[in-house]
């Protein structure tokens, strides 16, 4: 345990709410909750909506049917239950309707602010323009908008209406956006005239006119003015702008009395190939999972003001709006970018609204080292309490960045892994454990989590499959119109067990690790290996910003390791630096994974958010036709990048 470094004070400890439920139901440690959480996820979930308060209009008379085997789990039967309701109306009838519920910040330097009586009345008049257009419940709302003060409202209309929403990333092109809106056979589309990024105009409506030509479901179309632009394209009769439809609705309407299992959400996560595969989330599933992660893991209550630096087409922003608000918290949103105009933009955001809770993920923190901490400094941070991360694998230097320049050394990182389909973490931190750097301290509380090898059984000490053995609230209700996808992903590899597609290590101190992709699994000379193990010891070299692992076959080890890095500033990137990358590698890992080349290459192909596209890679590199699903792909030129290193 030596390099343990970060330990809860007292402060801490006293304030957890993770603590508290633990004696609240006489357990004397974590681990004694994770073992009656595994034996028995019916006693669990019901302990945490009981500690949560949440209302319901009708009780629900069972917690877990599990008659339909593991993949298909029934949660609080006959229950009653409208998440939105308890985002809002609970708070404003329990005397916090003045408390800040949402702060907006532009890219531009604007603001907006809602207490939870205007959000909720902001709400009503959304879910009253929607019903205008014709949406009833169980109908689908295309949401294609970026960080915007309507943002949230448009969301909590749909659940309100006891209609699905479907989020669609801002920065997807016609196409991606029309797949979508076509396999969910949306009805209506929300957007925006555009928005601002990096100080540009982005002309959305007309990307979202180009994807309603593909979607003919689409009848009416509601926009956000948020650029005012006159040239803005216009369809008569199909075509409304908020300011015009929304004011005039009536600022009270009760929610519908929706069921526990209703649909409230798809939620398109993209495949390695064919088309994207629709996460199916209900009203007592996603919300309430989302809630109780951040209760458990980075102690979110309700004097927090929580900023995650996402976009609502990731899983992330769906999960912050309905987490933050079903917990009574202060959510920030962000139109643009982390590092526009300056590369202090977050820090300022971070000062100004005295966050106490900030996610962002490994690659931006990665890019923003690249600035040095000099921006950092210029910053009180003092207000930060709970540091988050998610998305990738993280590396020890950018950890060490994020937590001694960032927080001060005092803030724990809530190193955080799950997925769209699991409506938030697998794995995590919590904030009265120990940490050591990039790690995780184990499961999230109630998912009965486990590494196992290529048989599946249990392993420590080197990398496996992770795996979850045990239903929970909020995974995905199959995939929409495809259960047999969804039984394929997820439940085909071991009889009875989530299969997650996680290579995970849980090392001699009972600390785990995420490796990576286990289909981005490197096997060289017979090891196997993650790629972030590739990766982190590439950028322990000073020169490098950023790195990415993949396989090549090899004639006589079956396959080779090639990496590509991203220099960082002022560095050249030549083939002396190149050797230096190789041997730093060799050293850390031994030979028969020194790499067969390094490559440097200006950027690498990611996902907005931050994802890095490893099967992208290997397939640009390697000269492939088909690359799969590029729809979540932010910079396509890195593409040609890569294909110009081989």
């Amino acid at each position: 345990m030596s390099d343990i470094v970060w330990r809860p004070s007292a402060a801490y400890v006293e304030r957890s709410r993770l603590r508290r439920f633990c004696e609240q139901h006489g357990l004397n440690s974590l681990e004694a909750l994770h073992e009656r959480a595994s034996a028995d996820p019916a006693w669990f979930w019901e302990a945490v909506v009981q500690d949560l308060g949440l209302d319901w209009w009708r009780p629900y008379h069972q917690v877990l049917d599990a008659r339909d085997g593991p993949a298909w789990p029934h949660w609080f039967v006959g229950g009653g239950f409208n998440y939105v309701a308890n985002c809002l109306d609970r708070h404003v009838a329990g005397g916090a309707g003045a408390r800040t519920a949402l702060i907006w910040e532009g890219e531009d330097g604007a603001t907006r602010r809602f207490s939870y009586a205007e959000l909720l009345a902001e709400t009503c008049r959304a879910a009253g323009a929607l019903e205008v257009l014709g949406i009833g419940p169980g109908d689908r709302v295309g949401i294609f908008l970026p960080m915007l003060p309507e943002t949230a409202p448009a969301v909590l209309a749909c659940g309100r209406l006891g209609a699905i929403y479907v989020p669609i990333f801002s920065g997807y092109g016609p196409e991606a956006a029309a797949t979508r809106l076509n396999d969910a056979q949306a009805k209506v589309l929300i957007t925006a005239d555009g928005f601002w990024r990096r100080g540009q105009r982005v002309a959305l409506k007309q990307t979202a006119d180009a994807a309603l030509a593909l979607a003919p479901s689409v009848e009416q179309v509601l926009v956000v003015r948020r650029l005012g632009q006159p040239e803005t394209p216009w369809v008569a009769g199909r075509d409304h702008w908020w300011d015009e439809l929304v004011p005039g609705q009536p600022s009270e309407r009760p929610a519908r009395q929706t069921e526990a299992d209703e649909v409230f959400m798809l939620i398109y996560t993209s495949g390695t190939t064919g088309r994207p595969k629709g996460a199916v989330h209900v009203q007592a599933g996603f919300p309430i999972k989302a809630a109780q992660d951040m209760a458990h893991c980075f102690d979110v209550q309700a004097d927090d003001t929580l900023f995650w630096l996402t976009d609502l087409g990731w899983m992330m922003g769906p999960w912050a709006i309905a987490g933050t608000l079903l917990l009574g918290g202060t959510l920030v949103l962000y139109e643009g970018t982390p590092d526009y105009p300056a590369p202090d933009r977050l820090w300022v955001l971070v000062e100004r609204h005295r966050v106490t809770v900030l996610g962002i993920s490994p690659t931006v923190i990665r890019a923003l080292m690249g600035h040095g901490e000099e921006w950092v400094r210029r910053h009180d941070l003092s207000s930060l309490r709970v540091l988050g991360a998610t998305g990738e694998p993280f590396n020890p230097v950018p950890w060490q960045w994020y937590f001694e320049q960032v927080g001060g050394g005092r803030c724990p990182i809530i190193n955080y892994s799950g997925g769209t389909e699991v409506s938030g973490g697998l794995v995590g931190c919590t904030t009265i454990q120990p940490q050591k750097p990039c790690s995780f301290t184990g499961p999230v509380p109630g998912i009965a989590a486990d590494v196992v090898d290529q048989e599946g059984r249990p392993v420590r000490g080197a990398v496996g499959e992770l795996v979850v053995r045990q239903p929970w609230v909020g995974m995905t209700h199959g995939f929409w119109n495809d259960p047999q996808r969804y039984l394929d992903t997820y439940w085909s590899r071991f009889p009875n067990v989530w299969v997650h597609g996680d290579w995970a290590l849980i090392d001699g101190d009972g600390f785990w690790y995420i490796q990576g992709r286990s289909d981005d699994t490197l096997k060289i000379a017979g090891k196997r290996v993650g790629p972030a193990e590739v990766e982190s010891a590439a950028v322990a070299h000073p020169a490098v910003q950023e790195a990415a692992a993949i396989g090549v076959p090899h004639e006589i080890k079956g396959e080779a390791v090639i990496v590509f890095c991203i220099p960082r500033p002022g560095c050249t990137p030549d083939e002396r630096l190149a050797a230096e990358v190789q041997e730093t590698i060799t050293r850390q890992l031994g030979k028969a994974l020194r790499p067969e080349a390094v490559k440097f290459v200006p950027e690498l192909p990611r996902t907005r958010n931050a994802k890095i596209l490893r099967r992208v890679i290997r397939g640009a590199y390697l000269g492939q036709e088909n690359l799969g699903d590029l729809s979540a792909l932010e910079n396509p030129s890195a593409i040609e990048a890569i294909a110009r290193a081989r």
